[in-house]
């Protein structure tokens, strides 16, 4: 007869040693996995940088062991957040500029490079960017008046908010060689008796651009992208879409992944100079678990506050334009073309209503109906009713940012009329089209914080709670379409839906955890939530102090 002990004990052991190693466990959690179902878990265990396992607290510890186990205390855990249209190079690099984001006066324009000069006075080149009008009593735009007294032996290039307008000095006019009869395609010199006043606007900012001499050297463009990406960490992002990139910022930004300076994950749009487009058409697409390249970042117009916004009838507060297209109809035709051949996305950046249909058109002529290019227009600000059915027969992906709607609804009446306003910002009629919406912020023209976005998709409102009810808010988001927007269907925009953006089983681990329940919290408390963890890989890389 057999001991009945040693049974127990053999059956013991078997149990005991048939757990599977793990790198970590994480147990006690309110998960918020993000998936098709939209279900929710306790405990998910990470092997080799991914998501092995997600289910209850029982089965994960039942069947997985780890040295390192993790109690999470009942904290609420969601998908590392996407940011799914930003500015992440240009962001880090203007990290040592002046700050002028909240400036409520040209004055306090004025102040702050006062100061900033004051730090770095042998710096020849002077830059800046964050100004915006549109929030000054005087809600004209300046002009170089000042600056030529106070900076004569400086070039000034101060960017505006929405990074389509700038305002320099004299100096920085004649090394652009602007002057009163200078002509530029989709740009405008602001002029005032004939001469200019400093402001260029689009195009015509680019031929000062063009000029500014490089001011960083690799290793300093390195120290400040780390810098970007800690800053990023910090709010809960994991992953970005980098909006506009040449070769060599794509190298760069590839060599420090694999040195792993770098372990932010950027899905690049590339700038379609000819020699990014012979390169890149000839490699193909690149991809490795922190990059990816295979999308294209064309500029359809500029921008609503400066009214470089392309639309179909004039300006209700200036009669005399309709803003303009950056580019003429058969250059991005052609665009259009080479990237289609090529295989590559599209990504329009399409503010005003008539860039919108313009691009929409152009997109439809090689689509040809249902079609899985997941191309995208980028902010999708001012659509037409007419225009909106394109992006569902095309299955064309609105890729928008709720704070700008929170940020531009003090003015945007007065730019499109109280009618037009309507076909604006209108985010419940963009995702009727396709079902997804992809969320992000702009960042630097935005805060980088992916919890302001949510804020202003639910409640459309800014960080005074105003206003009441809503701006618009027939075409707020749901809590979840708002979370979706930032995790899964910001994946879908960069055909990565496979391997982020939810918490399930296979992805990358790649998560945060927040001090409250943005699911669940009081709409008010929601932008004072904090990060507490951000992982990647399952991996800390951030964690609040």
């Amino acid at each position: 007869m057999k001991n009945p002990f040693i049974i127990l004990l053999f059956a013991v052991t078997i149990s005991c040693t048939s757990k599977e190693e793990v790198d970590y466990i994480f147990f006690n959690a309110n998960v918020y996995q993000v998936n098709e179902d939209f279900g929710k878990a306790e405990a998910f265990a990470v092997k080799n940088n991914r998501f092995l396992s997600v289910g209850s607290d029982k089965d994960i510890l039942n069947n997985y062991e780890s040295v390192n186990k993790i109690d999470l205390a009942g904290a609420s855990i969601y998908p590392g957040f996407i940011d799914g249209h930003s500015h992440f190079f240009r962001y880090s690099m203007g990290l040592n500029d002046v700050d002028l984001v909240g400036s409520k006066s040209f004055l306090e324009v004025i102040q702050r490079l006062q100061k900033h000069i004051q730090k770095m006075p042998t710096t020849e080149w002077v830059v800046g960017s964050g100004w915006d009008q549109n929030d000054w009593e005087n809600k004209e735009f300046p002009t170089k008046d000042t600056l030529d007294i106070l900076f004569p032996n400086k070039v000034i290039m101060l960017t505006r908010i929405d990074a389509h307008a700038v305002i320099t000095n004299q100096n920085g006019l004649d090394i652009a060689e602007i002057s009163g009869r200078s002509k530029i395609e989709g740009g405008e010199i602001i002029l005032k008796n004939g001469n200019p006043t400093g402001v260029l606007v689009d195009n015509a900012a680019k031929l000062l651009r063009s000029k500014m001499p490089e001011l960083k050297n690799q290793t300093d463009q390195k120290q400040l992208l780390e810098r970007g990406q800690n800053n990023c960490f910090a709010v809960g992002l994991t992953s970005l879409v980098d909006a506009g990139l040449d070769k060599e910022q794509i190298d760069l930004i590839n060599t420090m992944h694999k040195n792993e300076q770098l372990k932010m994950r950027v899905y690049a749009m590339i700038n379609p100079t000819q020699n990014n487009m012979n390169h890149y058409f000839g490699t193909g697409h690149i991809k490795t678990d922190y990059l990816h390249v295979r999308s294209f970042k064309i500029y359809g117009d500029g921008a609503l506050g400066s009214r470089g916004a392309c639309l179909v009838a004039p300006y209700s507060d200036m009669p005399s334009t309709t803003g303009f297209l950056l580019s003429d109809v058969g250059r991005f035709d052609s665009l259009a073309r080479l990237i289609f051949a090529k295989d590559f996305q599209m990504n329009t950046h399409c503010i005003g209503d008539s860039a919108n249909r313009v691009i929409t058109d152009i997109y439809a002529k090689y689509l040809k109906g249902k079609n899985d290019r997941r191309w995208r227009i980028e902010h999708a600000q001012v659509v037409t009713n007419s225009d909106l059915t394109k992006f569902g027969s095309y299955n064309i992906l609105p890729s928008v940012q709720p704070t700008h709607a929170t940020s531009d609804m003090y003015w945007a009446e007065d730019r499109l009329g109280k009618d037009r306003v309507k076909t604006a910002y209108a985010y419940q009629d963009l995702l009727k089209q396709n079902g997804k919406l992809i969320l992000g912020s702009d960042f630097p023209i935005e805060d980088i914080n992916p919890i302001y976005g949510f804020h202003a998709a639910v409640s459309r409102q800014d960080n005074d709670d105003f206003p009441q009810g809503g701006f618009q808010p027939e075409n707020a988001l749901s809590r979840e379409e708002a979370l979706k927007g930032m995790t899964l269907w910001a994946a879908y925009g960069q055909f990565e839906e496979e391997e982020k953006g939810s918490i399930e089983t296979g992805k990358f681990a790649d998560f945060v955890i927040l001090d409250q329940d943005i699911m669940e919290v009081e709409p008010e408390k929601i932008r004072a939530t904090k990060v507490i963890k951000t992982f990647i890989g399952g991996k800390e890389v951030y964690g609040l102090n």
